[in-house]
């Protein structure tokens, strides 16, 4: 007899049940009924399905009335911060509470398809795909939760679908545009010279900027070795409120070896700041670590003066693989210098930086293999009956 999900027989008396899973409870608490006693397979099935069909009505009478704002903030905000480390949801928080409030005076169960899709083409208008793939991606996530606790039957965002995945390109500093910036700091000011270093460091490194932020003197700049310890990243807030982090992926713990020109620098810097200010932390200039905003403020401030393109701070990190790659390595070298958790992401990222590697491959080919004439190529042929000898 096949088997039917859900339906069992009781082995003991022979009789035939079945199992309806209901979801969870507000506490995590499986939600469970079963139905016992029919007397064949099919009577149970039939039993089940008629179940299942009046639970389904009778949980949408039940919350008909709940708003979206009423489960966000009963169920799913609560329920994801106790799935995610305390980084991720400071980070996500307050994008969800901006976008999701579009639908908080909403009923949950009148959320549809085409209020789905004029709130995406609204996102459209203000920000990229990637950050409108992420802000519908935890959308979906929170109907989810509302269909595994039987407030709806269906999640309706997995039918509408997310936005299309765009390919971002990839902007960062050549290294000549990043000679040309760095040219204009003026490292006899103190405030210039840690902005200096920052931006140095980063390009040299292609360390993340909490990897960058949590550095310590002590514990992560070894000068007689010459390397740079990655073994924590750091969410910033304010001076009042930042906090270490593991890193963002097992292979973000790394160590990266410094050149000769960074360790210069950074015995440099070391000694001014700790005529000024002295830290634990090595890019800081007030006590506290560095913000992206100060970053981001030198970048845009000497590019300016440079006549280069401004760029992101993110993209120090991709001018830092643009280096690597212009300077022949591969890309398992990039990767583990960025501390990659695999080599698809390296190549899916930078992959197009390689332009010449084609070509370069049939050059090494070129002449590689020598043909000489054997006397055994003098043997007769049989050929095909179409080519005339």
């Amino acid at each position: 007899m096949p088997k039917i999900s859900n339906i069992y027989q009781d082995k003991k008396s022979g009789k035939w049940y079945f199992v309806a899973n209901l979801g969870y409870d507000e506490h995590g608490k499986r939600l469970r009924h079963w139905g016992r006693g029919y007397t064949t397979q099919k009577e149970a099935k039939k039993a089940f399905d008629e179940y299942m069909s009046n639970h389904s009505k009778s949980a949408l009478i039940t919350n008909s009335t709940m708003s979206y704002q009423e489960f966000y903030e009963t169920y799913f905000e609560p329920d994801y911060k106790r799935t995610v480390n305390q980084r991720t949801f400071d980070n996500r928080m307050s994008s969800m509470r901006l976008h999701f409030s579009y639908f908080f005076k909403r009923k949950l169960k009148d959320i549809n398809a085409p209020m789905l899709k004029k709130w995406q083409n609204k996102l459209s208008e203000r920000y990229s795909n990637a950050y409108i793939r992420n802000v519908y991606g935890l959308f979906q996530k929170s109907l989810d939760l509302a269909v595994k606790l039987g407030l709806l039957q269906m999640n309706i965002a997995k039918q509408v679908g997310n936005v299309k995945k765009n390919k971002q390109k990839v902007d960062f500093w050549t290294r000549e545009e990043f000679e040309k910036v760095i040219a204009t700091f003026d490292t006899t000011d103190y405030y210039e010279h840690y902005a200096f270093i920052s931006i140095w460091l980063l390009f040299m490194t292609g360390l993340r900027i909490g990897e960058a932020q949590a550095l310590e003197w002590q514990s992560d700049i070894n000068f007689i070795e010459k390397t740079l310890t990655v073994s924590k990243s750091m969410y910033y807030k304010s001076t009042q409120e930042f906090y270490l982090t593991a890193p963002k992926t097992q292979a973000g713990n790394r160590i990266i070896a410094l050149d000769d020109d960074t360790i210069r620098y950074l015995k440099e810097w070391q000694e001014v700041q700790s005529k000024n200010v002295p830290s634990r932390y090595v890019l800081s200039y007030n006590g506290f670590p560095t913000n992206k905003h100060a970053t981001k403020y030198a970048i845009e401030q000497h590019a300016k003066l440079a006549g280069v393109h401004k760029i992101k701070t993110h993209a120090l990190r991709h001018s830092h693989a643009s280096l690597l790659i212009s300077l022949g390595e591969n890309a398992l070298v990039v990767r583990d210098r960025l501390g990659h958790e695999d080599i698809e992401t390296t190549l899916g990222t930078y992959g197009h930086l390689y332009p010449n590697t084609n070509r370069a491959v049939a050059d090494k080919l070129s002449n590689l293999i020598t043909v000489e004439k054997s006397e055994k190529a003098k043997r007769t042929l049989t050929s095909n009956q179409f080519i005339k000898r």
